[in-house]
């Protein structure tokens, strides 16, 4: 009658036990394994790493928010242009000293500013380092297109900035006489 015995309940209770922590332990490693961790020479106590991911968790969360609040007005920018005229939209951003990030909403209608745009960059001998589009609704594609234009070149980055922005507002200009 071993089931009666008290002794082996003891140590089931024992084995239960240390396995769950072993089974806590194991966890808390593998969570602490997915934070990022500053350069800290000393070994967190197992409260604080779990804090660190708490704080980590939240702070993912935060960005989140921030990215769809980002992604609601650019689409919602985009409808407002979208309604108002069907003209292509030009952003373009400097990434450093020698390399810019072009941005272009265009209707499908306007596929072509898109080969103009190529064009230009060409004519001005900028390295198109990565060209990409997607659709942003059945009536707006956006292209975006990383370039190099070379070292010391903000009178080039200028020059290709003010000729891609002449080309979007043309024709844009002819897609208002067009309709």
């Amino acid at each position: 009658m071993e089931a009666n015995n008290p002794n082996s309940s003891k140590l089931d209770r024992k084995f239960i036990e240390r396995n769950r922590r072993n089974q806590m332990k194991a966890l808390c490693s593998k969570l602490n394994s997915l934070v990022p961790h500053h350069s800290s020479r000393e070994a967190a106590s197992l409260p604080d790493q779990l804090d660190e991911a708490a704080n980590y968790i939240k702070s993912l969360k935060a960005n989140l928010e921030r990215t769809k609040e980002k992604k609601e007005r650019f689409m919602g920018s985009v409808k407002s242009q979208e309604t108002s005229s069907k003209s292509p939209q030009i952003q373009i951003q400097e990434m450093g000293s020698s390399s810019l990030v072009i941005a272009l909403n265009t209707g499908f209608n306007n596929r072509f500013i898109f080969n103009e745009t190529i064009r230009v960059l060409h004519e001005e001998r900028a390295e198109i380092v990565n060209a990409s589009f997607s659709s942003v609704d059945e009536h707006t594609v956006l292209h975006t297109i990383h370039l190099s234009i070379g070292e010391a070149s903000a009178d080039r980055a200028a020059r290709i900035s003010e000729r891609l922005k002449k080309l979007v507002h043309d024709a844009g200009a002819c897609d208002y006489l067009n309709h």
